[in-house]
C-alpha cells in the first residue's frame, strides 16, 4: 500500500458498507500510467505523501479574509465548519441548509445518495470520499422558491505543523421550478500543503435552475481533488464556470446526464497553469433524452512550467434527438518549458443530432502583439494584456454580479502569475 493510501485509511471510522468502499479502494490501488482516465496526471509524488486527519475543531482564521465575500455564507476552514465566520441568516424560507455531519448523526434517511457506489478501478478517490466523507453541505430549495441572493460556501485551508487530509460530500437539490445560485470559494491562508477530497451531487428537479460558480485558489503546495456528478430532469438548467486557478496538482471530473427533455447545460472553465502547478479537467457530458443542449466553452493557459490537461466527453446516447451539443477547448502556450494536453470526443449514437467540438493549442497572435506595440505599450504588458482578454470570454454566462465577481478573482490570478 502507498503512504498516501496509508495514512488516509487511518482516519476511518465508519459502518462496515463504509469499510468495504475503503478496503475496495485500497485494494485498487492508485491508477497509474496505463490507466487511460490519469494518463496524462501521474500520482507518483502524491502516494509517497502522508496526511493526518483533519481535527474535529476549525481552525482560527481572520475574520477580514472573508470581508469580501457576503452572506449568506457557509464557511469550512480545515475541512471543518467555523460557526463564527458563517452567516446563513439571510436564507429565505424554503431553503433547507444542513451540514453533512448534522444530518449523519441524526440518523436523517434522506442521504440516499451515501449510497452510491464507484466500481470503476479509476474512481478511486470516490471510492476513498464514499468511506471517509464526515463532512459537508446539503442544500435543498423547495418547490417554486426563488432564491435571490447566490449562496457563498467557503473552504479556507490553513497551515499548521501537519499536512492534513479532509473528504466532503456535498448535496444540492432544486426541487420543481426552484432557482438558486451558488458560489464556491477556495481559500488558503500560509503555505497550506493540505489535501481536499470533494464529491459534489447535484440533483436538479423539472424546470430548477442552478447558477453555479467556482473559484479554486488553493495554495501553491495544496492538492485539490473534486468530482461533481449532476443529473438533470425536464426543462432543468445548469450553468456553471470553473476557474483553475491555485493548488500544486488540482483535478476536477465533471459528470452531467441530461435525462430530462429540454434539459440545459452550460459549462464554461478556465486552466490557469503556472509555475509547476499541474491543471486537470474532464467532462463527461452524457445527452440520455430528446431535445437537449449542452454548450461548454473552456479556455486553458500554461506558463512557465505547467501543465494543463483537458479531456472533453461528449456522448448523445440512442434515443436523444434533438440534441444540440459544443464543445470548444482553446489553449495558450506561453512557454517553451511547458505542457498542455487536450482531447475532445464526441460519440454519437442518435439521429437528427447537431454537435461539434474542437481544441486548439497556441500562441499569442503575432499580429495582435505587434499592433498593441505600435501604440506604445510594452511588450510583457501587450502579452499580459491579450491573456487576460483571452481568458474572460468563458466567464460571461453567468448574471452580471456573479461575472463582475470572478472577474475580480480571475484578475487577481493572472497578475501573481504574471499575465495581467
Amino acid at each position: 500500500m502507498s503512504a498516501l493510501l496509508d495514512s488516509l485509511a487511518s482516519g476511518f471510522a465508519g459502518s462496515d458498507a463504509r469499510r468495504a468502499e475503503l478496503d475496495a479502494a485500497l485494494q485498487a490501488g492508485l491508477p497509474g500510467p496505463r490507466s487511460e482516465a490519469w494518463k496524462y496526471t501521474s500520482l507518483r509524488q502524491l502516494e509517497r505523501r502522508s496526511f493526518s486527519p483533519a481535527p474535529l475543531a476549525a481552525a482560527a482564521v481572520d475574520p477580514t479574509l472573508l470581508a469580501d465575500i457576503p452572506s449568506p455564507r457557509l464557511v469550512f476552514v480545515n475541512g471543518r465548519p467555523s460557526e463564527a465566520l458563517s452567516d446563513v441568516s439571510t436564507l429565505p424560507p424554503g431553503v433547507q441548509l444542513q451540514r453533512l455531519s448534522a444530518a449523519l448523526a441524526a440518523g436523517d434517511d434522506a442521504l440516499r445518495f451515501l449510497g452510491r457506489r464507484f466500481e470503476r478501478s479509476e474512481e478511486v478517490f470516490a471510492r476513498l470520499n464514499a468511506a471517509l466523507a464526515d463532512e459537508g453541505a446539503l442544500v435543498r430549495v423547495d418547490e417554486d422558491v426563488q432564491v435571490e441572493l447566490p449562496l457563498q460556501l467557503v473552504f479556507v485551508s490553513v497551515a499548521g505543523d501537519a499536512d492534513l487530509a479532509w473528504h466532503h460530500r456535498h448535496l444540492i437539490e432544486l426541487r420543481r421550478g426552484a432557482t438558486l445560485g451558488v458560489v464556491e470559494h477556495h481559500l488558503h491562508v500560509g503555505d497550506a500543503a493540505h489535501l481536499g477530497n470533494t464529491l459534489v451531487h447535484v440533483h436538479l428537479a423539472q424546470d430548477a435552475v442552478l447558477s453555479h460558480a467556482r473559484v479554486q485558489a488553493d495554495g501553491v503546495r495544496a492538492t485539490a481533488l473534486l468530482r461533481t456528478d449532476a443529473v438533470l430532469a425536464r426543462n432543468a438548467q445548469y450553468r456553471r464556470v470553473d476557474l483553475e486557478l491555485g493548488a500544486a496538482l488540482s483535478r476536477h471530473e465533471l459528470n452531467v446526464r441530461l435525462e430530462g427533455d429540454n434539459a440545459r447545460l452550460t459549462a464554461n472553465g478556465v486552466l490557469l497553469g503556472n509555475g509547476r502547478r499541474h491543471v486537470d479537467t474532464r467532462l463527461g457530458i452524457e445527452h440520455i433524452a430528446r431535445d437537449t443542449a449542452s454548450q461548454m466553452l473552456w479556455r486553458g493557459v500554461a506558463a512557465q512550467r505547467s501543465r494543463v490537461v483537458f479531456h472533453g466527453g461528449i456522448h448523445i446516447r440512442a434515443g436523444a434527438d434533438g440534441t444540440d451539443a459544443n464543445l470548444s477547448n482553446k489553449n495558450l502556450l506561453l512557454s517553451a518549458d511547458a505542457e498542455i494536453d487536450t482531447q475532445p470526443t464526441l460519440v454519437i449514437d442518435a439521429d437528427d443530432v447537431k454537435a461539434a467540438h474542437g481544441a486548439t493549442v497556441g500562441q499569442l497572435d503575432a499580429n495582435a502583439l505587434f499592433y498593441l506595440r505600435s501604440r506604445g505599450l510594452p511588450a510583457d504588458q501587450a502579452r499580459q494584456l491579450l491573456s487576460a482578454a483571452f481568458c474572460r470570454e468563458p466567464l460571461n454566462v453567468l448574471d452580471a454580479r456573479l461575472t463582475e465577481q470572478l472577474s475580480r478573482q480571475l484578475d487577481l490570478a493572472l497578475a501573481r502569475a504574471g499575465m495581467a
